[in-house]
């Protein structure tokens, strides 16, 4: 009879053992979560379908549910938490669907901010540089980019001029499917589309301009999230939602703040978002609805973290604890070590 220790030793050489795992939280919701953000390491707020919105204050053990006013129809695909009281949370859809609120008492009240009143305009996601300067990007009408501006903590929204975008291409948006497809570092401002183009701003927003990438593109095809460690280097994912599990083509890397993009390989299907972890460099957290990956190289080389599949993930600020939210009201909860 195998004694427990060779028992033990035989397990480890035939089970590969993985260095990263996800650990399942209960939030309480069956909803369909496609929004989170960490504010700190105790407090994350996340968001998705029939106006779900949850809190926690204590690294997940608990989550309660925030109630957002008249918003019972809505689909909150983006949250973004700016401080442990105070959290944006926009809802997707055309005309007024789309909508933008506000809390500053940790969800306890909510204003609504701004309401789309273009029957064409389909918003997808929005992202903040500090409590007051923020950007949210709707799908292009007529070949034109719609991004609005706020400078005031969302008290107003301001659409930037025409003339300082570039042209969109027929049909191009962004997908809403997990709120990170808009970046915001100081002054730069990156946003990733349909097309699986890029545009950047290095000016807080006067000026524009667009590179393509060589992610896939087509009906169901993209980019879907971007990220930045800092002004000069990124990565942007997606791939192909309706095959989920087709691992080419699905991200990118820059070194130059957007400029150009080299395609890298390694992702083991569609990759719905992307984060950075703070204070590690080089490395990154992909998930998608199959599954989800890790990088310590800066996205050259990826490893699968065992677990399942998410929609969207969020560190907290100076913290190597991530969250993940998906299907059926799912959280997980990853610790990153060196």
């Amino acid at each position: 009879m195998l004694t427990s220790p060779v028992l033990s030793l035989l397990v480890a050489l035939l089970v590969p053992q993985a260095p990263f795992a996800w650990t399942l939280q209960t939030s309480g919701v069956t909803a369909r979560l496609r929004g989170v953000s960490a504010a700190s390491a105790n407090v994350v707020w996340a968001s998705g379908t029939e106006g779900t919105v949850i809190r926690t204050e204590n690294g997940g053990k608990t989550w309660r549910r925030a109630i957002v006013p008249d918003a019972e129809k809505l689909d909150f695909r983006d949250i973004d938490a700016v401080d442990e009281r105070t959290a944006y949370v926009l809802s997707i859809g055309n005309g007024d669907a789309s909508r933008i609120y506000k809390t500053s008492d940790a969800g306890a009240t909510w204003t609504l901010q701004f309401r789309n009143d273009d029957p064409k305009a389909f918003f997808d996601a929005m992202a903040f540089r500090d409590a007051r300067h923020g950007f949210a990007f709707s799908d292009s009408i007529d070949g034109k980019f719609i991004i609005l501006e706020t400078e005031n903590g969302g008290a107003s929204w301001t659409r930037i001029p025409v003339d300082r975008l570039t042209p969109a291409l027929p049909g191009e948006g962004a997908y809403a499917a997990s709120g990170s497809n808009v970046v915001v570092r100081g002054h730069r401002v990156w946003i990733a589309t349909t097309a699986s183009r890029v545009l950047r701003s290095l000016d807080g927003g006067r000026s524009w301009a667009v590179a393509q990438t060589p992610v896939v593109t087509g009906p169901s095809a993209g980019i879907f999230s971007v990220a930045f460690a800092d002004d000069s280097n990124g990565i942007v994912v997606g791939g192909d939602y309706e095959q989920a599990t087709l691992a080419i083509e699905n991200a990118a890397l820059t070194e130059d703040g957007g400029r150009t993009w080299t395609m890298v390989e390694g992702l083991s299907g569609y990759r719905s978002a992307v984060a950075n972890v703070p204070g590690l460099q080089g490395a990154l957290v992909a998930v998608g609805p199959s599954g989800s990956d890790i990088s310590t190289d800066g996205g050259k080389t990826w490893k699968a973290v065992i677990g399942p599949g998410f929609h969207a993930i969020s560190f907290a600020p100076r913290s190597r604890i991530a969250w993940a939210v998906g299907e059926k009201g799912s959280v997980g909860r990853l610790a990153v070590s060196e």
